[in-house]
């Protein structure tokens, strides 16, 4: 029986294989473009104790966040010359982490809000940019235009029962939330 530990290190053994060889026949442009490329795709995959590994609060810049962790997935920037930067794990990761960036450029914070203080955060009336702010990109959007509404999803460690279940935001044909539920990852069908 393989464990997920080498199941990861055998698919990143065969995807390290294959991106060799497809460098092999690259000009410069075709090799840069083809690294990034590699290096997006392995911090996608890179466990999140090697993702945060030596991240040190006011000394970190923003030019070491960007080279270890990727580029993110939202950059926001404050009128006071501060960042944030989302990093949501995987299509269906259960962490996204908000990084904190002041206006000296150095790290401040790294937060992963998918908790249930931030989930109890969301109220009624909120827009669809409020949510993204607090809890970045939803793993699943679900649009159900009968009702009218959109389902957005976030999976996530929530302890209890099952150890996984989804976080859902409501939103109304106004886009605004008007609910939010919770429901089960469903295994094994």
């Amino acid at each position: 029986m393989v464990n997920r530990t080498s199941l990861r290190n055998m698919m990143l053994s065969v995807a390290m294989a294959g991106a060799l060889s497809a460098l092999a026949g690259c000009d410069d442009q075709q090799s840069e473009q083809a690294v990034q490329k590699l290096k997006e795709f392995f911090n996608a995959v890179k466990p999140d104790a090697l993702l945060l590994k030596g991240l040190t609060p006011g000394i970190t810049t923003e030019a070491q966040i960007r080279d270890q962790m990727g580029k993110p997935e939202t950059e926001r920037q404050f009128t006071d010359g501060s960042k944030r930067f989302e990093y949501p794990r995987g299509p269906q990761g259960l962490n996204t982490y908000m990084v904190d960036i002041g206006p000296d450029g150095t790290l401040q914070a790294i937060t992963q809000v998918l908790t249930a203080a931030n989930f109890a955060k969301i109220r009624a009336g909120m827009t669809e940019d409020e949510v993204r702010r607090l809890l970045g990109k939803p793993g699943e959007v679900a649009v159900y235009p009968l009702k009218p509404e959109t389902v957005w999803s976030w999976k996530w460690r929530e302890g209890g029962v099952t150890q996984e279940g989804f976080f859902n935001v409501h939103f109304d044909v106004n886009h605004v939330v008007y609910t939010t539920s919770r429901s089960d990852v469903m295994r094994g069908h």
